[in-house]
């Protein structure tokens, strides 16, 4: 894939030599830990950490910009309404719109998490190969139906976006206009989402096919964990023991946080 979540997997970083296992364990406890998260005291910790790992990831800003600008509209759709909706206690009233201090507490808990949550599943998934993450996950649990779903879900939804970028370009050579907010403009994309869900569940059907005549339903019944997964070094578990230290160090201290 051109622009895929593992354009960067063959840098050379810490977290890029950490084993695929170790890696899943230890970057997915520090995101539970970062969900279990209530205290606005402890999202300093939580950006600070997330800086930490994504600076060893080494993984360019480009590629964590590029990936927060579809998200970045849900916050974006949290700032305008949250603090002006939610809560009793008014910071500031500018006309009929008064700010809300739970409002605000409440948006920079979602803000926060959100983005730490998301940086921290970037560097888990851009660090190494789609293929050898998925391999790990086999190995530590997961079964061959959400394997194969998860790749082929990864593998056709940059040709889906190709699709939808040769449909739209078709478009405009034939004077379409999407900046014009029309009745007739929202028939015609109406019409392009319509034809790219029919697009798409035609192609399922024909690769589901095509996987059925290679024995695909015989081979997953009878099929075993990957073997070929790289030994876990001793600094891998060291790896993974810092991280669930820190992980379960958030959440003992938004219990006892909580608890005072």
């Amino acid at each position: 894939m051109k622009h895929g979540l593992d354009f960067y997997a063959n840098f050379n970083s810490p977290i890029h030599r950490w084993e695929s296992r170790c890696k899943l364990i230890g970057l997915f406890s520090l995101i539970f830990a970062f969900s279990f998260v209530e205290q606005l005291s402890l999202l300093p910790g939580m950006i600070v950490v997330t800086l930490v790992y994504y600076h060893l990831s080494r993984l360019p800003f480009s590629f964590l910009r590029s990936r927060l600008r579809y998200p970045g509209f849900f916050l974006l759709a949290i700032t305008l309404l949250l603090p002006f909706t939610v809560g009793s206690t008014v910071i500031v009233q500018i006309g009929v719109l008064s700010l809300y201090q739970e409002g605000v507490v409440a948006l920079a808990l979602i803000a926060t998490r959100f983005l730490c949550i998301l940086t921290v599943s970037l560097i888990l998934f851009g660090t190494a190969p789609f293929l050898s993450t998925v391999k790990a996950m086999r190995s530590l649990g997961l079964p061959a139906v959400l394997a194969d779903m998860t790749l082929l879900t990864y593998r056709y939804i940059e040709q889906f976006g190709e699709d939808l970028i040769k449909m739209k370009r078709a478009m405009q050579l034939r004077g379409f206009r999407a900046t014009r907010l029309s009745r007739r403009n929202l028939n015609v994309l109406a019409s392009l989402v319509g034809s790219l869900l029919v697009r798409s569940y035609n192609q399922s059907q024909q690769v589901y096919q095509a996987m059925i005549l290679r024995g695909y339903g015989y081979t997953l019944k009878h099929r075993k964990p990957p073997s070929s997964i790289n030994r876990v070094s001793r600094g891998d578990l060291i790896a993974v023991g810092i991280t669930f230290t820190i992980a379960l160090g958030f959440v003992v201290a938004e219990i006892l946080v909580e608890r005072r």
